[in-house]
């Protein structure tokens, strides 16, 4: 029998570095939406990622919400987003009073631009150099561009399909700092700093955290610009607080950027980690029959974020979700892919084009502990059980 021991599926790795930090905000006074941290961390992701702008926001919710707004989103307008995502990378659609349309994912769990480019070409009509939905008679605004457990989605096709239909590119990077490609069109371009606006998130499952948090960037300063004005209230005159727009409380606090500064030093160093850890997975269940670990995509350096295994049950003895309930109940902490969007009740009423695959992986698949402090011992222990419950 395997040792048993409690392993969290992904938690922070926080250092005692980060102490002076929040003692500087503290002695300073500056643990709210102001101080020096905010802006320091804005710079490092400017430069980490090679970006002209970056604008720090309470979350990678308020990040896309921002997104919208500042990209033209209006009510009853539409925009495409897949349905293999957490529902944060939807809802924002609809904070705007617009609708989503659901797409359908591929091998990757990431937005399936061949089955985009079809409904493109066969379900909308161009009048005027807008996208118009045949069945809707609604506008399109936009393509959300998920980065599924940091595997970067194929961003050639992505553009090239906005570029063609006028269409603004949206990515939602929350799980994917880190990941860039290596190959192709946009070799050495981060995943997030593709599109027209791309946003991240500091939840304490990411690669790196702030307790809560998230960051915009864009090469389109303007774009950002507006968003930051926005996210402070919309303060036309702040001495007077006047206030010509309705604008929102989305600033992060210099507490979440004291984390920020010091997580982001340490973000290739948590990458190598993920990556070791990924590998010898990857061997240890390449020999367990009915188990395989989703590959990341070749010509990116993905950021090995989350790890999918894919259960054959025929092969491996037990389905999905009998795997899923023996490892929590032995404390190994393990997840399925989250609900398809399409399926959630808020939205049973909207338009989505030939769901397929996406269904497939809600079926089969399982995250396993995968967090950058995991140790090889760990990782040998979560493989023991994998071979315990085959049958």
């Amino acid at each position: 029998m395997p040792e048993k021991r409690s392993i969290p599926l992904s938690v922070p790795n926080l250092s005692m570095d980060i102490v002076e930090n929040i003692k500087d905000t503290i002695e300073s006074g500056w643990v709210s939406t102001g101080g020096k941290f905010i802006k320091e961390f804005q710079e490092k992701m400017e430069k980490y990622l090679n970006v002209e702008r970056a604008v720090a926001v309470q979350s990678g919710t308020a990040g896309l919400h921002l997104a919208m707004r500042v990209l033209g989103v209006d009510r009853d307008d539409e925009v495409i987003v897949p349905t293999a995502t957490f529902i944060a990378a939807v809802n924002p659609v609809t904070y705007m009073g617009a609708e989503p349309v659901f797409m359908d994912c591929g091998d990757d769990i990431n937005i399936d631009p061949d089955k985009l480019e079809s409904f493109l070409e066969d379900q909308c009509k161009m009048i005027d150099g807008k996208v118009i939905n045949k069945k809707t008679d609604k506008e399109i605004k936009a393509i959300v561009v998920v980065h599924v457990f940091g595997n970067p989605a194929d961003m050639e096709r992505i553009m090239e399909i906005g570029a063609k239909y006028n269409l603004k590119i949206v990515e939602d990077a929350t799980e994917a700092l880190g990941s860039y490609y290596t190959s192709g069109k946009y070799e050495g371009q981060h995943c997030g700093t593709i599109g027209d606006i791309g946003v991240y998130s500091f939840n304490a499952n990411k690669i790196i955290t702030t307790g809560g948090g998230g960051m915009m960037v864009s090469n389109h300063p303007e774009l950002l610009e507006k968003a930051s004005f926005l996210g402070v209230q919309a303060k036309t005159d702040p001495l007077y607080y006047q206030h010509d727009e309705i604008g929102y409380n989305y600033r992060m606090t210099n507490i979440q950027a004291a984390y920020g500064t010091e997580q982001i030093d340490r973000l290739e160093d948590f990458i190598a980690t993920k990556k070791k850890n990924y590998k010898l997975y990857k061997k240890a269940i390449a020999e367990i029959d009915g188990l395989s670990l989703l590959p990341f995509n070749q010509g990116t350096r993905a950021n090995h974020w989350f790890y999918a295994v894919l259960v054959d049950q025929d092969k491996y003895g037990i389905d999905r979700d009998e795997l899923l309930r023996k490892l929590n109940e032995v404390n190994i902490q393990a997840r399925p892919l989250w609900g398809l969007i399409h399926q959630q009740k808020p939205y049973l009423d909207n338009e989505f084009y030939q769901i397929e695959k996406a269904q497939y992986f809600v079926d089969h698949l399982i995250n396993i502990p995968c967090s950058s402090s995991l140790t090889e011992e760990e990782v040998e222990i979560v493989v023991e059980w994998l071979k315990e419950f085959s049958q």
